[in-house]
């Protein structure tokens, strides 16, 4: 294997861990948050009060809490790293094809002014690429989506994750874990690819409004002939504008697709009563009225703002940390200089 295979798998397996690990710790972090969008949306009682006293009626509260926190984060955790993986490798062949976006370590000054180490693409690529990979991640990932679901659920009695998977193939067989994905792709493509859009630009005109005092990216050889010339400040300021832009594309995004998630909940919770994504919707609304379409906004949008914001910060930082110990002085050179 050549020494750009090699780096480029390391890179690879970088950014799986990477999103791995940030997927896991937005789940488990904010878990409570998605308990009880889960049992607001689980009927058309409309309650939060009556789902948080459910919650405190239990004989332990914070097992009662972390209810459903294992299945969450496997599937926050590997989804987030398959996501950022796929994302990743369909951003960096965007920017091949288009020879003046410039790719990891190619873009120069203005690489080195902005929050980001990752690939520049035009409004609508970002927009595609987003929604692609988190598609093509949502369906590897739907089975331990609905066992999720399920399991925050008062409406089953699991005690186990492999109970509740036996359940569901007893009832659906293998259809079953794949309950409302026709809901849930249309809820996440367009959710995934209008954030990556909107994150990228928050960074931008947030980066714009509030410039770092020194850069955010220095060079690989800056930092090693001057390893005392460290830039914390800089690094704080990159990772609080990612924060920012991950926290507003999360509630603008959320607003948007709260409908998709209020249906799919409906969907994987009651396979048999909501039958599809349309048949869903038109039950819902008939027998509780519109406002079911937006049962947990508040929950989810809070939930999806803080743990996206949270996941794409950690993701970036861990990256931009990669691509310094990656990239030598002398690779750093002929990159920058197109070689």
């Amino acid at each position: 294997m050549s020494d750009g295979s090699r780096t480029a798998l390391s890179k690879s397996t970088f950014h799986f861990a990477a999103g791995l690990g940030s997927g896991v710790l937005s789940a488990v972090l904010l878990q409570p948050i998605d308990l009880l969008k889960t049992r607001v949306q689980q009927s058309g009682s409309h309650s939060l009060a009556a789902a948080i006293a459910d919650i405190r009626a239990a004989p332990r509260l914070l097992p009662a809490l972390w209810r459903g926190a294992v299945p969450s984060a496997l599937r926050t955790g590997f989804g987030s790293a398959i996501y950022f993986t796929s994302l990743n490798a369909i951003r960096q062949s965007a920017a091949r094809w288009n020879s003046a976006t410039p790719l990891h370590g190619q873009a120069g000054k203005s690489s080195a002014a902005g929050s980001s180490s990752l690939p520049k693409l035009s409004n609508t690529s970002n927009l595609l690429a987003g929604a692609v990979a988190r598609s093509f991640a949502g369906l590897l990932l739907m089975p331990l989506t609905v066992l999720k679901v399920r399991y925050e659920s008062t409406l089953y009695a699991y005690t186990s994750l492999s109970a509740a998977a036996r359940d569901i193939f007893a009832r659906d067989g293998l259809r079953g874990f794949f309950a409302g994905y026709g809901a849930t792709a249309v809820r996440d493509a367009p959710y995934a690819g209008l954030y990556v859009l909107f994150y990228e630009q928050g960074k931008k005109r947030l980066a714009a409004l509030f410039p770092a005092t020194t850069p955010t990216t220095p060079t690989t050889s800056n930092i090693q002939s001057n390893p005392n010339e460290k830039t914390p400040m800089a690094l704080t300021h990159a990772a609080s504008i990612n924060f920012a832009s991950g926290v507003l594309a999360g509630i603008i995004c959320s607003v948007l697709s709260n409908p998709f998630d209020a249906v799919k909940t409906r969907i994987q919770l009651q396979p048999t009563r909501y039958r599809n994504m349309v048949h869903a919707a038109r039950r819902m609304v008939g027998e509780e009225g519109a406002r079911a379409l937006w049962d947990g906004l508040a929950l989810r949008m809070s939930r999806k703002a803080v743990s996206s914001a949270l996941a794409w910060t950690v993701y970036e930082e861990l990256v931009r940390r990669m691509e310094r110990g990656l990239v030598s002085p002398r690779e750093g050179r002929e990159e920058r200089q197109g070689l």
